[in-house]
Parts: structure tokens; C-alpha cells; sequence
């Protein structure tokens, strides 16, 4: 299987999740394929941020939902598609767990594969 992380930036948020209040975001939109099948899922995992230059990651609060999947191969058009929608669907993973991100306030350049 191969899996690429299409999109990623980090972003200030706030979560407080297993009694540990989170300031940061890592927002993802990860493609899967395999067999000529593609999957893309859209992840956010929050971390405690407590400091400028702190970006360790815990595991702990990653969600991620399956967004798109079919039979084929990746394709830049719906990667941008998919782009264009991250927020409400990040946004709608957050809200199911309390928590929010702060579109305007990235703490990193966006990264793609």
C-alpha cells in the first residue's frame, strides 16, 4: 500500500482530550492505494503545543474519516477538490470531539506530496 500525505499544516486549535488541553493541530488529507483501488482520508491529530517550537505529536487524539474511495488511481483534479473542502470536513471531525480549529492562525507552510 502506498500512502501519501497529500496536504499537511499545522494550525492553532484547542482541545482538551484525556484530561491534556491541545493547541495545535496537524490537518491531513492522506491518499491510500493499493491493487488500483484509492482511498483519501482526512486526519487531524492535536497535540499540546505548548511553545513556539513545540510540534511532537501525540497519537492519542488523531481522528480521520474516509472522504473519498473508489476503484483508480490518484488525480490532481479531485486532490484539489478535496483540498477545497479539508476545512468543513477537519471542522466536522473537531466538532464531534469538542474541539476547533483556528483557520487563521497556520503555525507552519502547507506541505504537499
Amino acid at each position: 500500500m502506498a500512502e501519501i500525505n497529500v496536504y499537511n499544516r499545522y494550525y492553532a486549535a484547542r482541545l482538551e482530550y484525556n484530561g491534556v488541553m491541545r493547541h495545535g493541530v496537524s490537518v491531513l488529507l492522506i491518499s491510500n492505494s493499493e491493487n488500483g483501488n484509492i482511498k483519501y482520508d482526512v486526519a487531524a491529530s492535536f497535540f499540546p503545543h505548548e511553545s513556539d517550537d513545540d510540534f511532537s505529536i501525540s497519537y492519542d487524539a488523531y481522528f480521520s474519516r474516509t472522504v473519498y474511495q473508489s476503484s483508480g488511481r490518484r488525480s490532481k483534479k479531485r486532490e484539489e477538490e478535496l483540498i477545497k473542502n479539508l476545512r468543513t470536513e477537519i471542522d466536522m471531525l473537531s466538532e464531534q470531539v469538542g474541539g476547533e480549529v483556528f483557520w487563521n492562525q497556520p503555525l507552519s507552510e502547507e506541505r504537499r506530496g
